[in-house]
């Protein structure tokens, strides 16, 4: 900015300091004496003087008085945050001790705010960073620079740092189930820490508020479920992509359901069907591209139904004539999208608020063979996450799943990482 302001003076200056030129009549020719003085000669009207332009600075960022007691609740944050499945070393309470001992109050405030700043970036958006998360795309809760100076400059004006601190933190109940079996868990079961620990991360990866009614899915668990008001309504099962057709982590909005949907095959999977199949229209663009799409029908790969969610990543939930998966354990056969146990249930529940949709309607509609697209009463939001623990309330332990992506290791590898990195050939 100062050079900025050095520039705009700079140019004012120029412009005032250069004589006006030397005006000529269209077909009039310099003289020689004009030349040589180097006036600038043109037939036309000077252009009007341009005036400096302003740098207008931002307003300074709020400044936290950070007071002893308001450092000594930090240091005390700082040394309990193990109970987040964090490690204290990665916030200097080191660093804090010797300040308080000391008396060079600029220290001392330069490294409570330090440490502020990055307590709050972990509590609020996850320590694990970069390759440590993969496949995940859900957006979180962004935390910007100004947002938590003003929170450090109001936590330490109303000496309230720890209680600012704990209010960055998810607030869905399995956060804090989860928190109090790491807090019951054996120091020597690694194991089962390190997998606490990775799922609390991806929580706090997760937006604070997913709504007062969505729809959840959980790879691991091969399970979709509708929740409203903090309750399961329905929950089904579920088939997920393959390992080498990951199900990716998203977030979208559903805003209805398609009834006997066509099937639009991607790329990577019309080479496998093949130009000229039974029950596939297939089309060629002018670049030579073949495309292809399947007929609605019993025997299409989206079933019966599919749901309506946007994202861009092509993956949604859809019902399948291949309902004989539902049976087995594991259930992870699919390119990535979910297929749904009982689709047409899960979709006369969807559409049960707009009191058109019952069951009749939907056995009517699907036997027609036609494609209806049936909106729903309000958009509902959709979350395909990947947590591979899950706190028991009855055994008071963990509810683990199997780790089919190998994704549990990078992050594990990320919360023993200061920066909350991992090179990418760790997370293979």
């Amino acid at each position: 900015m100062y050079h900025l302001s050095r520039l705009a003076l700079f140019l004012s200056g120029a412009l005032v300091a250069v004589p006006a030129a030397a005006q000529l009549l269209p077909g009039e020719a310099p003289t020689q004496e004009q030349i040589q003085s180097g006036e600038v000669l043109s037939a036309r009207p000077a252009p009007p003087a341009v005036e400096a332009v302003p740098v207008i600075a931002p307003p300074p960022m709020p400044v936290a008085k950070w007071d002893r007691r308001d450092v000594e609740e930090l240091l005390g944050y700082v040394e309990r945050i193990g109970e987040e499945g964090l490690d204290p070393a990665d916030y200097q309470p080191d660093r804090l001790r010797a300040v308080l001992g000391g008396t060079d109050e600029v220290e001392l405030n330069r490294a409570a705010t330090d440490i502020f700043l990055r307590l709050s970036s972990d509590l609020s958006l996850g320590h694990a960073r970069g390759d440590a998360r993969l496949g995940w795309h859900i957006e979180d809760d962004e935390i910007n620079g100004n947002q938590q100076y003003l929170l450090m400059a109001k936590a330490t004006e109303d000496n309230n740092v720890g209680d600012t601190l704990t209010s960055l933190l998810p607030t869905h109940p399995q956060y804090a189930e989860l928190k109090a079996v790491l807090a019951a868990t054996p120091k020597s079961d690694t194991e089962t820490i390190d997998k606490i620990r990775a799922n609390l991360d991806r929580w706090r990866w997760m937006p604070r508020d997913l709504g007062q009614k969505y729809v959840i899915v959980n790879v691991p668990a091969y399970t979709v479920a509708l929740v409203e008001n903090g309750q399961v309504v329905s929950r089904h099962r579920a088939v997920v992509g393959k390992p080498k057709t990951a199900t990716p982590q998203l977030s979208a909005t559903i805003s209805g359901v398609i009834f006997n949907p066509w099937w639009n095959l991607p790329q990577s999977i019309v080479k496998e069907v093949g130009a000229g199949a039974k029950g596939y229209v297939t089309t060629r663009g002018e670049d030579g591209t073949v495309y292809m799409r399947q007929r609605p029908g019993p025997n299409n790969a989206l079933g019966r139904m599919k749901i309506v969610m946007p994202n861009d990543y092509a993956i949604y939930l859809h019902d399948t004539p291949a309902k004989n998966l539902f049976a087995k354990k594991e259930r992870a056969f699919s390119h990535g999208c979910i297929r749904t146990q009982d689709a047409l249930g899960f979709a006369a529940t969807l559409l049960g608020p707009t009191g058109e949709w019952d069951e009749a309607r939907i056995d009517e509609t699907v036997a027609s063979g036609k494609t209806v697209q049936a909106d729903l009463a309000a958009p509902l939001p959709v979350y395909i996450t990947y947590f591979t623990a899950a706190a028991a309330k009855d055994s008071g332990g963990i509810i683990a799943y199997d780790d089919l992506y190998e994704r549990d290791h990078p992050v594990a590898l990320a919360l023993n990482d200061s920066d909350g990195t991992v090179l990418a050939s760790n997370g293979n």
